[in-house]
């Protein structure tokens, strides 16, 4: 088996509880709040308790305790992540299984669910990584991928294959200070920007490519021919951002503004310019090459294969257990029963054909 090429995808499963198991801090902490009452009231025994049931009545009672103890750490984790936007004073955990976090499903709909990450040795389909995830976004789970890679066989991957949820620049930039040959698919700039302009109800000869840059002044000229000059920049992994604006009085007295900037009322029309990293201009004019899309066409038979085969063949399409650990357990073991199944098909099947012919 050869780490030549490795194919890596995720998928979301959904986790032993139910949406209607999420709470807000305030009813957790209530909750919390009548158990450990109810865990100091158990010295007193009841005449018609064996001492097993007691123990056992004490037990359930105790690792009720435990268990929102630890819904209420999950849920400051939440928030962590949360901070800053309006839902962290919503978040909510789950008293089921707190570990879990609500997930978009592959149908559309919502529910409690964990991220299971699967990389693939391409030539055999092998898989050689596994991993759970609490995060809704795949981006941040690539550099863990290539990691258990090399855990599991010594060595890293000399290519990884993944498709647009996980290319991100700051990965193209990770990727290439480890040595590992990327290929995916970078998200369309050009078509997530004219979305935001058709939200903002902006009319499309005044989308940013109707504006013209002009080097030597580092400066933009509207389709109206006002001048908008810079303003700052912003310094994000593998790119700048530089920003442009026009005067606010000019665009309040233009003619054009319910077409260029409807929603703006304080200020002038602005825009973005992004200087990329020499690392993400490379990889961009590398995924133009034919080769690279030769590649990254077999992605998908070969990186979906197994999370495909798992949901159908074994069925995982809801975890047992409860709790990142315990739910690594159930990848782990169907990961371990599809490798099995490929080796019957890949050695196996071929030996004994060969025995009895």
């Amino acid at each position: 088996m050869s780490l030549e090429r490795v194919m890596h995808d995720g998928t979301k499963i959904k986790a032993c509880a139910g949406a209607d198991s999420f709470r807000r801090e305030e009813r957790v902490a209530a909750h919390l709040e009548a158990a450990r009452q109810q865990v100091q009231a158990m010295g007193d025994p009841r005449a018609d308790e064996s001492a097993r049931q007691r123990a056992a009545r004490q037990r359930a009672v105790r690792e009720r305790q435990r268990g929102l103890e630890q819904a209420l750490e999950q849920l400051g984790k939440i928030r962590e992540v949360k901070s800053g936007t309006p839902a962290q004073e919503s978040a909510r955990v789950s008293l089921t299984d707190p570990e879990a976090r609500i997930m978009k499903q592959s149908d559309g709909g919502y529910a409690p669910s964990y991220n299971v990450q699967l990389s693939t040795e391409a030539s055999h389909k092998i898989i050689v990584g596994a991993g759970v995830s609490q995060s809704a976004s795949d981006y941040g789970e690539l550099i863990p991928a290539v990691e258990r890679v090399e855990e599991n066989l010594g060595h890293k991957p000399q290519q990884m294959v993944t498709d647009g949820d996980f290319t991100s620049r700051q990965n193209v930039l990770e990727m290439e200070a480890k040595g590992v040959d990327l290929i995916g698919s970078m998200g369309e700039g050009q078509a997530q920007s004219a979305g935001q302009m058709k939200r903002r109800g902006v009319a499309e000869e005044f989308y940013p490519e109707a504006f013209v840059y002009d080097a030597a002044q580092d400066s933009y000229r509207c389709p109206a021919g006002q001048t908008l000059r810079h303003t700052g920049q912003e310094q994000r992994p593998g790119v700048v951002q530089h920003q442009y604006r026009a005067e606010e009085k000019v665009c309040a007295a233009c003619p054009f503004k319910a077409q260029c900037c409807p929603q703006n009322t304080s200020n002038g029309r602005s825009i973005t310019r992004a200087v990329e990293a020499p690392q993400v201009q490379a990889f961009a004019q590398k995924m133009q090459t034919e080769g690279a899309k030769r590649i990254y066409r077999q992605r998908g038979a070969i990186a979906e294969f197994p999370n495909a085969w798992i949901k159908e063949k074994l069925g995982l399409r809801q975890f047992r257990l409860r709790g990142v650990a315990k739910v690594l357990l159930e990848v782990l073991w169907a990961a371990l029963t599809y490798n099995i199944q490929q080796w019957i098909r890949l050695r196996w099947r071929p030996g004994l054909a060969a025995t009895t012919s």
